[in-house]
């Protein structure tokens, strides 16, 4: 297998490391440099369980190929909080009890904060619309959409 020298920096820090063509930024993160914040839920870009912010933007991890993202940020659910302090808007889904399970928890929160940081005080549909792409079993939703809601800045 060709394998190529990509840089990454993820969450702030630079990384060199050498990946097979075909490697998926998702088993890169995961598997190289231990960040199992994005789950594999469907491998087809459905789930939203892999999401990470790609230059800011919400991207699912399990379609991209490493190679694609060679010099680009990315911030995983491990680069949200600060030091001891959660980030303001994981502390939203802890006080409004937007997760029960976890699994979808991470690509929600990045969704949340992606939209939040382009959008200071959206709207209900708004929310709904950033976070379409992540699928949650337990929830409804509901708290979800309070917990980030309750970040709007007015």
């Amino acid at each position: 297998m060709k394998k190529s020298i990509v840089r990454l920096n993820v969450n702030g820090e630079t990384y060199e490391l050498r990946v097979d063509h075909n490697a998926l930024l998702l088993n890169v993160l995961r598997d190289q440099l231990g960040l199992t914040g994005a789950k594999y839920g469907c491998g087809l870009g459905k789930c939203g369980a892999c999401t990470v912010l790609l230059d800011g933007a919400p991207v699912n991890a399990c379609l991209i190929l490493a190679v694609q993202v060679d010099g680009r940020k990315i911030t995983t659910i491990e680069g949200l909080a600060d030091s001891d302090r959660l980030h303001p808007v994981q502390q939203a889904f802890v006080e409004h009890g937007a997760m029960q399970c976890g699994f979808c928890t991470p690509g929600m929160v990045l969704a949340g904060k992606s939209l939040l940081d382009r959008e200071p005080h959206p709207d209900e549909g708004e929310v709904r619309e950033a976070i379409e792409g992540n699928l949650c079993r337990c929830t409804g939703y509901t708290k979800i959409v309070e917990a980030i809601l309750s970040l709007s800045k007015e």
